[in-house]
């Protein structure tokens, strides 16, 4: 891998919306999917944002001890698979759980041929998975905007060959 730079739309320093716990938040620039109704359209453009370097980034996250977790979000962060992986690498050595949210679906991931997609899952504790639907939108729903998006529980459903969706409530 060895990938150093990320193209980043931008960072929340401290948020509370984006998983459990105090959290940094990535988002990753570049989309493929224009969701109709997607909160974030600035962040489809793939020659948009800044490109950052991933370990002072996580220097940064090691530095800050109010943060529990890291979520990526975006754009999203499967389209630069290999970038988040690394990041995702470095993370798990602070010991700090990953938060993924990405337009693909679990099973497309796992089903593909894209290594470099697969590695980053394998680096994810829990993924947000699926496309941002306008018509079944939900402001009541914790940690997602759409009822058919799950928040998966990655380690637990590659074991068992078998989706486990976490609630909230």
């Amino acid at each position: 891998m060895g990938c150093k730079k990320i193209r980043l739309a931008g960072i929340a320093y401290e948020s509370l919306v984006n998983g459990p716990g105090m959290r940094r938040v990535f988002f990753a620039q570049g989309c493929r999917h224009n969701c109709k109704g997607c909160f974030n359209p600035s962040t489809h453009d793939f020659k948009g944002g800044q490109l950052k370097d991933i370990d002072k980034l996580v220097c940064d996250i090691k530095d800050n001890p109010m943060v529990s977790g890291v979520t990526f979000s975006g754009g999203d962060p499967f389209e630069q698979p290999e970038e988040f992986a690394y990041m995702a690498d470095k993370i798990k050595e602070l010991n700090l759980n990953i938060w993924c949210y990405t337009g693909y679906t679990f099973e497309s991931i796992v089903n593909g041929s894209d290594m470099a997609k697969k590695c980053l899952l394998n680096n994810v504790d829990v993924l947000v998975d699926g496309k941002f639907e306008e018509n079944k939108k939900d402001t009541k729903l914790k940690f997602k905007g759409s009822s058919n998006q799950r928040i998966i529980d990655v380690k637990k459903s590659l074991d068992s060959n078998d989706v486990i969706v976490l609630t909230f409530s």
